[in-house]
C-alpha cells in the first residue's frame, strides 16, 4: 500500500503519458480501417498505401534513438508537445489527400516523426523517470495498457463515421481525437521538473558510452533482433487484417470490432506482463509472447475466417500485443539505468521498426504479387517461432550479468 501511495504526487505525469500514448498508438493502429475506401477513392493500390505505412514505421524507428538522446538535453515536454502537433498535421493532410504523395507525407513522414516523440519509448521513459524501481514494472504495465485504449475508441468511431459519411470524415474524427494529445503531452512533461537528481556515475556517462555498452551486451542484441519479428507481426496485422477480412467477404465493421477487441485485451495483457515482469525473467517472457503469437497466426490464417474465429484471434493477439513494452522498457531501465533509457530503447525500437517496415510493405507487396496473404502470414509465423525459440533458449542459457551501467 505504501508503494502505491508513493505514486500520488506523480499521478498527473503518469496519466498524461498514458493518454498521450493511448491516442498516439490507438489512432495509428486504426488507420487500417481506411485502406479499402481510401485506396478506391484516391486511386492507389493496397501496396501503395502500405508504402506510406512502411515509411511511417521506418521514420519512427530511425528518429527514435535521436529523440531519446535529445530528451536528455532539452527535456521531454518540448519533444512530446511538438510531436503531438506533427501528429495533428499528418492526420489533417491524410484527410485531404488526393494523391499518393499526400498519403505518404501525411500518414508516413509526419505521423512517423510524431510517433518518435509521443510513442512507446518516450511515454515509457517518462513514466520510468517519475517512479521508484520498486513499482516501475507495474507502472510500465499500466502505461502500456493505456496504449490500447485508444484503439478501442478510435477504430469503432472511425469505422462508423466512415460508413455513414465517408473515409475523409472518419480521418477528420481522428484529428479531433488527436487534439487531446496536446494537453496530455504538456502534463506528462512535468517529469522534467520532478525527476530525481542523477548520481555522479550517471551524470558522467556519455550517450556514446551508454550506447556502446548496450551494443556490446549479448542479451540486448538478441532481444533487439527478436524485437524485429515483433514489429513485423504487429504491423502486418494492423495494416492488412482489414483488407484480409474484406477479401474473405466479412462485414467491414468486423475489422473495427477486431481492432477494438485487440485494444481491450491488450489492457489485460499489458497489466499481466507488467506484473509478471517484476517476478519472472523478462527476456524469457518475451520469447514466450513471440511463440504464442506465431501459433495464433497459424491457427487463424490456416482456414477461412468467421466472425467467431476473428474475435477469438483478436482477443489472443490483444493479450500478447503491447505486453512486450513493459518487459523491454523495464529490462532496459533495470540493465542500463534511466538517463539514457529512451535512447537505448530507441535503438532497440529501430530494430522493431525495421520489422514493421517489412510487415507493412512486404505484406502489401506479396499481396499485389500473389493476390493473397498466404505466403506473408507463413513467413511471419515461421520467423516468430524461430526468434521466440532463440530468445527463450538464450534467456535460459545465458548467465551474463548486467553491464555496470545500471543504477
Amino acid at each position: 500500500m505504501s508503494r502505491l501511495s508513493s505514486l500520488r504526487p506523480v499521478l498527473p505525469i503518469l496519466i498524461g503519458a498514458s493518454v498521450m500514448l493511448s491516442l498516439a498508438m490507438g489512432l495509428r493502429q486504426s488507420l487500417g480501417i481506411f485502406v479499402p475506401p481510401l485506396t478506391r477513392d484516391v486511386g492507389i493500390s493496397v501496396g501503395d498505401f502500405t508504402v506510406a505505412v512502411a515509411i511511417q514505421n521506418l521514420t519512427w524507428g530511425v528518429l527514435q534513438p535521436f529523440a531519446g538522446a535529445l530528451a536528455v538535453r532539452v527535456g521531454f515536454r518540448p519533444l512530446m508537445v511538438g510531436g503531438s502537433v506533427l501528429y495533428l498535421l499528418g492526420l489533417a493532410l491524410l484527410a485531404s489527400a488526393h494523391s499518393m504523395l499526400a498519403v505518404v507525407v501525411g500518414a508516413g513522414l509526419l505521423i512517423g516523426t510524431a510517433m518518435a516523440t509521443t510513442g512507446t519509448a518516450m511515454a515509457m521513459a517518462t513514466a520510468s523517470s517519475a517512479v521508484s524501481p520498486q513499482v516501475r514494472s507495474m507502472v510500465l504495465g499500466f502505461v502500456s495498457a493505456s496504449g490500447s485504449l485508444g484503439a478501442m475508441l478510435a477504430a469503432p468511431i472511425g469505422q462508423a463515421i466512415t460508413q455513414e459519411w465517408g473515409w475523409r470524415m472518419g480521418v477528420a474524427a481522428f484529428v479531433v481525437l488527436a487534439l487531446v494529445m496536446l494537453p496530455a503531452a504538456w502534463t506528462a512533461g512535468r517529469v522534467d521538473q520532478s525527476r530525481p537528481p542523477l548520481d555522479a556515475r550517471q551524470a558522467e556517462q556519455s550517450g556514446r558510452h551508454a550506447l556502446m555498452g548496450a551494443l556490446r551486451h549479448p542479451p540486448f542484441l538478441v532481444m533487439a533482433l527478436a524485437y524485429t519479428v515483433c514489429g513485423m507481426q504487429l504491423v502486418f496485422l494492423t495494416t492488412h487484417l482489414p483488407s484480409y477480412l474484406d477479401i474473405c467477404g466479412m462485414d467491414p465493421m468486423l475489422s473495427a470490432q477486431a481492432l477494438g477487441l485487440i485494444g481491450g485485451f491488450n489492457v489485460l495483457g499489458s497489466l499481466f506482463f507488467g506484473w509478471a515482469g517484476g517476478r519472472v525473467n523478462k527476456l524469457l517472457l518475451l520469447g514466450c509472447i513471440y511463440m504464442l503469437r506465431s501459433l495464433g497466426f497459424i491457427w487463424f490464417f490456416h482456414v477461412l475466417p468467421t466472425p467467431e474465429t476473428t474475435m477469438i484471434f483478436a482477443s489472443v493477439m490483444g493479450f500478447l500485443w503491447l505486453g512486450v513494452s513493459p518487459l523491454v522498457q523495464g529490462w532496459i531501465a533495470q540493465t542500463f539505468g534511466l538517463r539514457w533509457q529512451a535512447m537505448i530503447a530507441g535503438v532497440a525500437f529501430f530494430s522493431h521498426q525495421l520489422g514493421s517496415f517489412v510487415g507493412a510493405f512486404g505484406g502489401g507487396w506479396l499481396y499485389d504479387l500473389m493476390s493473397n496473404y498466404s505466403l506473408a502470414w507463413k513467413i511471419g509465423a515461421g520467423l516468430g517461432l524461430t526468434m521466440g525459440a532463440i530468445q527463450i533458449g538464450f534467456a535460459l542459457a545465458s548467465r551474463t550479468q548486467a553491464p555496470r551501467l545500471a543504477v
